[in-house]
C-alpha cells in the first residue's frame, strides 16, 4: 500500500478529456464493450494510416478505425494511445513512449478547463461522396440484385444507403455519446474523431474478431432482421425462411475462413435470437480458445479473411462487391469497415462499423443497408433499411 504523502492522481470526467482533445484539434476514440461499465478513450498525437489491415498482434495499444474499402481518401487508421483514460478510475495515463511535450501541453490544457469553451468536432477534408437513395431507386437495385442472384451470378449481395438528415441545433456531441452509452446496453458504442477524416458514432451490434485477456479468439455470423418485440423478449420470435438461409450464408462464410486456416478446434453455438437496439438478429458465436490451440496469429490472419464479411458484402465476395461498387451509387467510406481497440488492457476487440452516422457540420449521414438474396422482396429490404435507421435517428431526437 502507497505511504500517506504519495500525491494521488488527479481525476477527470469523459467530457473534460474528450473535449480538450477536439479542442486540442487532436485524434480521439471513445468506446465502451457491450454489457460493461467501463468508458474508455484513447488520444493520439500522430494517427497512422496504411493501404493494408493492420497486423494486431504485435501493436502497441491503441485503437483501429478501418473504412469498407481501403483507398487514398479513406486509409486504414490507427490510432496510438498517447493517452488513456478509463470512465472507472478517473485517471489519464500517459504512455511510456508518448512524446512529452505533446502531453504535458495537453494535461495544462486540461487543468486550464479550455474544454469548456464551445468545441466542433472534425470534418472529413473531402466532402463525402452523397447521394440519398430514393424509395423507388433503392427498390430498383434490390431489385437487380434479385434478377442476378436468380441467376447464380452470386448468391448474396448487401446494398446499403445514406440518409442526410440536418443536426438539431441543440446537438451536443459528448451528450449525444452518452445518450448512446444509455439507450443501446448492450452494443458497442463508439465515438472517433480524427481530423482530415471526420467524426462518427455508431452503437455496433456485430463482433469482427476479437481476443480477450484470457486468450480466446471470437467471432460471430449475424444476420437476418426483424423489430423486437416491444416487451424486449426473444421467445416468440418467428424466422422466415430468407433470414434463416441468410443466417446460413454468414455462418458458411465463418466456417470456411476457419477452413482456409487449416483450423478445426472451435466451439460453435446458435444460431439463436439476439436483440441488438430496436431489433432483433439471428447469431451464432465461434470461440477459439488461444492456450489449446497454437495459433498466435489468429485474430490477424481471421480479420484479413473476413473483412468485408458476408453480412456486409455478399457471396461470393468478389461478384457482390463489383455488384456493391457498380450499384450502391455512393462510397461507404467507413460505414461497413471495422473499428475497436487493439492490445488494450481487456484485449483487442474490433466490431462491424454498423447502425452508425457520420458528422458533418450541420448535418448528420445515417447509413443502414439489407442482405439481399433470391428471396428478398424490394419493399421489405426497404423497410428493413427504415428500421436500422432508427437507431441513430432515436439519438437525434433527443434534441
Amino acid at each position: 500500500m502507497a505511504g500517506n504523502n504519495a500525491k494521488e492522481s488527479p481525476r477527470y470526467t469523459l467530457t473534460e478529456v474528450l473535449q480538450t482533445a477536439l479542442h486540442q484539434g487532436l485524434a480521439v476514440a471513445a468506446w465502451r464493450l457491450p454489457l460493461q461499465p467501463e468508458v474508455q478513450l484513447c488520444v493520439s498525437f500522430t494517427p497512422q494510416t496504411t493501404q493494408e489491415i493492420p497486423t494486431l498482434e504485435p501493436s502497441p495499444a491503441g485503437f483501429l478505425f478501418c473504412p469498407f474499402q481501403a483507398d487514398a481518401v479513406h486509409p486504414h487508421i490507427f490510432l496510438k494511445a498517447d493517452l488513456s483514460f478509463s470512465s472507472i478510475t478517473g485517471e489519464l495515463t500517459q504512455s511510456p513512449d508518448a512524446p512529452d511535450s505533446q502531453a504535458a501541453a495537453f494535461f495544462q490544457a486540461l487543468e486550464n478547463g479550455v474544454q469548456r469553451q464551445s468545441t466542433n468536432w472534425p470534418f472529413p477534408d473531402s466532402n463525402p461522396n452523397q447521394s440519398d437513395r430514393t424509395e423507388e431507386t433503392f427498390q430498383a437495385a434490390v431489385s437487380l440484385a434479385v434478377d442476378l442472384i436468380r441467376a447464380e451470378a452470386m448468391e448474396k449481395v448487401v446494398l446499403s444507403r445514406s440518409h442526410s438528415v440536418p443536426l438539431p441545433d441543440s446537438f451536443e456531441l459528448t451528450t449525444a455519446f452518452e445518450q448512446m452509452l444509455s439507450v443501446y446496453p448492450n452494443a458497442f458504442v463508439s465515438l472517433t474523431a480524427i481530423p482530415g477524416i471526420g467524426t462518427w458514432m455508431g452503437a455496433s451490434p456485430e463482433v469482427l474478431v476479437s481476443v480477450d485477456k484470457q486468450q480466446v479468439f471470437k467471432t460471430v455470423a449475424l444476420a437476418g432482421t426483424q423489430p423486437a418485440s416491444e416487451d424486449g423478449s426473444t421467445a416468440n420470435a418467428i424466422w422466415r425462411q430468407k433470414e434463416i438461409e441468410e443466417q446460413g450464408m454468414v455462418e458458411r462464410y465463418v466456417l470456411s475462413c476457419f477452413k482456409k486456416l487449416r483450423l478445426r478446434e472451435y466451439t460453435e453455438v446458435g444460431p439463436r435470437t439476439v436483440i441488438a437496439g430496436n431489433l432483433m438478429h439471428l447469431r451464432t458465436d465461434f470461440k477459439v480458445d488461444l492456450k489449446e490451440v497454437d495459433f498466435p496469429t489468429l485474430g490477424t490472419d481471421m480479420l484479413r479473411l473476413l473483412h468485408p464479411t458476408s453480412a456486409v458484402c455478399g457471396l461470393p465476395k468478389e461478384p457482390a462487391l463489383q455488384f456493391i461498387l457498380a450499384n450502391e451509387g455512393y462510397n461507404r467510406s467507413y460505414y461497413s469497415g471495422f473499428l475497436g481497440p487493439v492490445n488494450s488492457a481487456v484485449g483487442t476487440h474490433l466490431f462491424v462499423n454498423l447502425r452508425c452516422m457520420q458528422l458533418l457540420e450541420t448535418e448528420a449521414v445515417l447509413y443502414a443497408g439489407a442482405g439481399i438474396t433470391g428471396e428478398s422482396s424490394p419493399d421489405k429490404e426497404w423497410q428493413e433499411t427504415q428500421h436500422k435507421l432508427q437507431t441513430m435517428f432515436k439519438i437525434l431526437a433527443e434534441f
